[in-house]
């Protein structure tokens, strides 16, 4: 898992084909809820899925960039632009689905 800040966010979105950045706070409970569930996406698609994670705290200008308000920010990039965009504690079985069709 990369932790994305913004030295480093062109490179982990450009490492893959497909990238998925969770942007979260630490005082955000969704945020907490929906972490375990990132981390196994991250797992499962390890080698055809660059998965980060994006403290918004510590990285407002990544936030603003794409018009995040409202955390947990699930976006997804497709050779290194931005594809897909999902707000909130989302399931599994949702990310996979937008993984899939980026894949």
């Amino acid at each position: 898992m990369n932790v994305i800040d913004q030295n480093n966010f062109e490179e982990i979105i450009n490492s893959a084909p497909v990238a998925l950045v969770d942007l979260w706070a630490a005082w955000c409970g969704p945020c907490r809820m929906l972490s375990p569930t990132v981390d196994d996406v991250a797992d499962e698609y390890a080698g055809r899925v660059a998965v980060a994670k994006c403290n918004v705290d510590d990285n407002e200008e990544i936030a603003e960039r794409f018009g995040v308000r409202s955390i947990p920010t699930l976006l997804f990039f497709k050779n290194g632009e931005l594809a897909d965009k999902s707000v909130g504690l989302v399931s599994k079985q949702e990310i996979e689905t937008i993984l899939n069709n980026l894949l």
